[in-house]
């Protein structure tokens, strides 16, 4: 007979202290897949959660249902075999408030979409309770109806990544590059990080520059052409590129190459803290890159998380 979640409780305080983890990972072990264990504690029972992931693996949902100040209360799910856990880029498709907290956690979900949230809290040594939470809490915020990229067409995807992301970037490079010279040639001798800055930023500029055209002049026409033919019913023709995995590949690690810039630039600028002796361009140029490297973390989740994914599975189900 299955047990219920409201029957399985254990109240972990009326336990000997050296009892408390044996006793749990026995409740836990017992429990079938898909049922959980919900256990009361009088202190932040968090210690267990790593113990948990490090002597059973990934194998669990972990909730705080109440977190103080006199009761901790969490439960415990067993995941259902075959369920993989998400990765941050399937989390921002499916709901991209949630790229909000990653931001905040300097997680990256586009170029490093593939993580899931626990590999990307360890390597950055963050605390994956507190991450996990705050996407949880994310789930009952209130707020506008979020844009339903994942719905779209791939064609017409392709044309709002040109017509909005292609077209900030194009008008937005030009400035930066002005403004982090200017900057430099200032108030270099005060702050050296800026010589670094602004070579980062010619490299974004000459990166980025060379890959659109690249999108705009093969991979995307060739999107295109996927999904004319699926709707046609039309066979493809051969490209000098053969599946269109290899433009992705490369497009994905030249996105890999400019998130890279963008987060040394961010670290170098103690994430774009204005000195005490910057002035207005100083201040510009932070700001500038700031809202650059927003638009580009949307931008590259669109096409790696969403555009590229389905774009292989069309190519896949027209050569069946």
């Amino acid at each position: 007979m299955q047990t219920t979640t409201a029957e399985n409780i254990l109240n972990v305080t009326l336990l000997e202290p050296r009892q408390k983890h044996p006793t749990i990972f026995v409740r836990f072990d017992e429990l079938n897949e898909g049922e959980s264990l919900t256990i009361h504690n009088d202190h932040d029972p968090k210690p267990l959660y790593y113990q948990l992931l490090g002597e059973r693996g990934n194998i669990f949902i972990w909730e705080y249902q109440e977190q103080g100040p006199e009761w901790w209360i969490v439960n415990i799910t067993k995941r259902i075999t075959g369920e993989n856990e998400e990765t941050m880029g399937e989390i921002a498709t499916k709901d991209l408030r949630k790229a909000q907290v990653f931001k905040k956690y300097g997680l990256d979900f586009c170029c490093g979409g593939k993580k899931t949230v626990k590999e990307a809290c360890a390597e950055k040594g963050l605390d994956v309770t507190k991450v996990e939470q705050e996407l949880q809490a994310a789930d009952k915020m209130l707020a506008s109806r979020p844009i339903p990229y994942s719905d779209w067409n791939l064609d017409f995807l392709a044309d709002y990544i040109v017509n909005t992301h292609h077209s900030y970037v194009s008008k937005t490079l030009p400035d930066l590059l002005t403004y982090a010279e200017k900057v430099k040639n200032v108030h270099g001798n005060q702050h050296p990080e800026l010589l670094r800055i602004n070579q980062l930023v010619k490299e974004v500029n000459a990166e980025l520059t060379t890959h659109m055209v690249k999108e705009e002049k093969v991979l995307f026409p060739y999107i295109k052409a996927l999904v004319a033919a699926q709707t046609s019913a039309q066979p493809l023709e051969a490209t000098h590129f053969g599946t269109v995995q290899n433009p992705i590949n490369m497009m994905e690690m030249e996105h890999e190459m400019v998130g890279k810039a963008m987060e040394e630039i961010r670290e170098l600028t103690q994430n774009y803290l204005l000195p005490a002796d910057g002035c207005a361009s100083y201040s510009l140029l932070y700001k500038m890159l700031d809202e650059f490297e927003d638009d580009l973390h949307l931008h590259i989740h669109l096409e790696n998380n969403i555009l590229f994914p389905k774009a292989l599975e069309m190519e896949k189900q027209i050569e069946k």
